[in-house]
């Protein structure tokens, strides 16, 4: 508990403390830039308290999302398990919730090394359950702009004039389309696999999308397991054209927020090489972003067709 890191850790505890006193400590789970995930215990619980570190307006915004999901899903139980509210500090952005038992799907983003394949079918039903969901009215509103997030992907050059034009004239036939509730991060990573179900954690995404967010984030992740992206790509697809093009519009900005994000883990990677002995992480972000650079071409000639059909 010295040093910087002690001194922050002790901040940490503290703002848990005024919200949870009875929270003991045991360990420190995860350490990022922006946040930290302490287990401990509450009385003869189990939980995890998470602070943000970073409290930049948007990651304070996020945090906050999160708290109130975790607020909603007391009143209104998701058709998933989810880990239960202990306590929470919105304005400290800070959060007490129980830890729930079982091993992640996968402890990577992008998994490098095949899955069980019933793991991801574990995985992917609890999504779908998620996307069949329908909070009461009100409860969530819509994370993402679409209109905005395809501009601003062109206004950074990772879309052509020809994507953002493709993209607005799908957006445009799914101006009526029912929203979707979706988690907002289907990574694997944020499903715990326990003999009891799966388990959803990371709701700081969470709300009405265009149909098919949820499974583009999964499409976009397992890059090694195509069975998987075929199961995806059909479900995706059964409803029609219109849940076809969502899919597609949903893919493509996946895609490309993906690409954006290891492009420039790649670039600081290659300004501030890594100390001799550390292994090779340049060249397996290298081979994702080639591999999302294909799917991403893939993506795009779909798109083309698409609108072809409209």
């Amino acid at each position: 508990m010295s040093g910087p890191q002690g001194a922050q850790l002790r901040t940490v505890i503290s703002s848990v403390h005024r919200i949870c006193p009875e929270f003991n400590p045991v360990q420190v789970l995860r350490r990022g830039g922006r946040s930290v995930l302490l287990v401990g215990t509450t009385g003869r619980t189990t939980a995890v308290a998470k602070c943000l570190l970073d409290h930049s307006p948007a990651w304070a915004e996020r945090f906050r999302h999160e708290i109130a999901t975790y607020r909603a899903f007391v009143r209104h139980r998701p058709p998933v398990r989810v880990p239960r509210l202990i306590a929470a500090d919105p304005d400290n952005c800070t959060l007490v919730i129980e830890r729930m038992p079982g091993r992640p799907a996968s402890v990577q983003r992008h998994p490098v090394d095949s899955l069980p394949r019933a793991d991801v079918r574990a995985a992917l039903a609890a999504i779908c359950r998620v996307n069949l969901w329908r909070p009461p009215a009100g409860m969530f509103d819509m994370p993402l702009d679409y209109g905005k997030r395809i501009a601003r992907y062109h206004e950074l050059g990772l879309l052509t004039d020809r994507d953002m034009g493709d993209l607005q004239k799908l957006l445009h036939g799914l101006a009526h389309v029912q929203g979707q509730f979706c988690h907002g991060d289907a990574l694997l990573s944020n499903v715990l696999l326990s003999p009891a179900g799966p388990v959803l954690l990371d709701w700081d995404q969470a709300g009405w999308y265009l149909p098919g967010y949820d499974l583009a984030t999964l499409w976009a992740v397992l890059g090694d397991a195509p069975v998987a992206r075929r199961q995806i790509s059909q479900h995706a697809q059964a409803a029609g054209p219109a849940s076809r093009d969502a899919f597609l519009v949903n893919l493509m900005l996946v895609l490309t927020r993906e690409i954006r994000t290891y492009e420039t883990a790649l670039q600081r990677a290659m300004e501030d090489p890594a100390p001799a002995g550390a292994g090779d992480c340049g060249e397996e972000q290298r081979l994702l972003l080639r591999r999302l650079h294909d799917d991403c071409a893939m993506a795009r000639r779909a798109v083309r067709a698409a609108v072809g059909t409209r």
